[in-house]
């Protein structure tokens, strides 16, 4: 009776682990991007912004202006080739006294999400 009893409830704590991960694997691919190509390209697209902004602030340190991204690279501030990454496109712009830099995905990408991050190099999702 005891191994009957012990069978039993270890198939019971399998159904009810298996429940829990497929739940959690569900909720963690609907709050993010979907594929994982999606969640690493966002993950891309996100540490550019970072970089970017970094590279900004260093440059208002030393010449007290915002730079476009052409002239971040040609200062050298920034080693960036491409201005954006997989349908997203960069751009900076003035900000009152400081910047904002945008990631913003193309039109053909549906339910993409864009993203900006300024001085307080804190990434925010864009509507």
């Amino acid at each position: 009776m005891r191994s009957i009893a012990g069978i039993a409830a270890l198939l019971v704590g399998a159904v009810v682990g298996l429940y829990v991960y497929r739940t959690s694997l569900t909720q963690s691919q609907a709050a993010g991007a979907g594929t994982p190509a999606q969640t690493i390209n966002i993950v891309g697209v996100k540490n550019d912004l970072v970089s970017i902004a970094q590279s900004e602030r260093a440059y208002q340190a030393e010449h007290g202006s915002v730079a476009s991204l052409d002239e971040l690279v040609s200062s050298g501030e920034m080693s960036m080739k491409k201005s954006g990454r997989d349908g997203y496109t960069y751009e900076v712009e003035p900000s009152g006294e400081g910047f904002r830099v945008i990631a913003r995905c193309s039109a053909a990408i549906a339910g993409c999400t864009n993203y900006a991050v300024d001085q307080t190099m804190e990434v925010r999702a864009e509507p």
